[in-house]
């Protein structure tokens, strides 16, 4: 797992890979079997990520291309050459005691009972909008909004580390400001009761506040590569008074 810092991040639309009849067939068989295995997978539109990395100034450049979903199955097809990482973005929530947030996911989604920061894959603009580091920022809030009811206005997260997993798959992560423990629990309790008013289950259907890897061992299930590093980097960050 690498991380780096995102304050210099820069997203650079590319053209979506190619994939020879033989890719393809593969790619909607395997997609064809996800789906009888999962109805609730949804073949919408993603933005993959192509690439990433340094450019000569220092900064870090990401290159993306539009696709729908099942570009990434071609992931885990043996000999697929053309497979298309995820983009995705996540905010690190803090507690007002420096532990983060984080939340499992529900039984219905493509991941049950996964552990990671709210968040979710990132989808491309409209024809004529840019991608960007702020289009970004309010796709990360509207993800904490929506999973666990914290209403953090987009300029309240400050972009703090890019993500690659040993797939290649990349995270754009935000910090977003403090909140007291009891607020955090209230806030989804209450999104949790509305979704269920509607005979809906929240995308996040238990959250949990932990300070160190060590922390994840009793959660029950499987956590994100990511979530350990970011753990340990947020440790280092968060100083003893309680303030990042």
């Amino acid at each position: 797992m690498d991380l780096f810092a995102a304050d210099r991040l820069r997203l650079v639309e590319a053209l979506p890979p190619r994939l020879s009849p033989k890719e393809r067939r593969a790619m909607d068989d395997a997609w064809d079997a996800a789906v009888r295995a999962n109805p609730t997978l949804f073949d919408g539109p993603v933005a993959g990520c192509t690439g990433l990395e340094h450019d000569a100034r220092g900064g870090l450049v990401l290159t993306w291309a539009r696709a729908t979903y099942r570009f990434y199955v071609l992931r885990r097809l043996p000999g697929a050459s053309a497979g298309l990482p995820s983009l995705f973005v996540s905010v690190a929530q803090p507690a007002d005691d420096g532990r983060l947030l984080v939340g499992r996911m529900a039984s219905w989604t493509a991941s049950p009972g996964r552990w990671q920061l709210p968040g979710g894959s990132v989808e491309p603009p409209p024809d004529g909008e840019t991608l960007d580091l702020a289009a970004l920022r309010r796709h990360a809030a509207r993800e904490l909004a929506e999973e666990t009811g914290a209403d953090t206005p987009a300029d309240g997260l400050t972009p703090w580390q890019v993500t690659r997993g040993a797939n290649g798959s990349v995270g754009v992560l935000f910090q977003a400001p403090p909140r007291p423990a009891a607020w955090l629990h209230d806030r989804h309790a209450t999104l949790t009761a509305t979704e269920h008013a509607l005979g809906r289950t929240p995308e996040l259907d238990r959250l949990a506040l932990v300070r160190t890897p060590a922390d994840l061992a009793p959660l029950t299930g499987p956590h994100v590569s990511y979530l350990e590093p970011v753990l340990r980097r947020h440790g280092r960050s968060w100083s003893g008074d309680g303030e990042p």
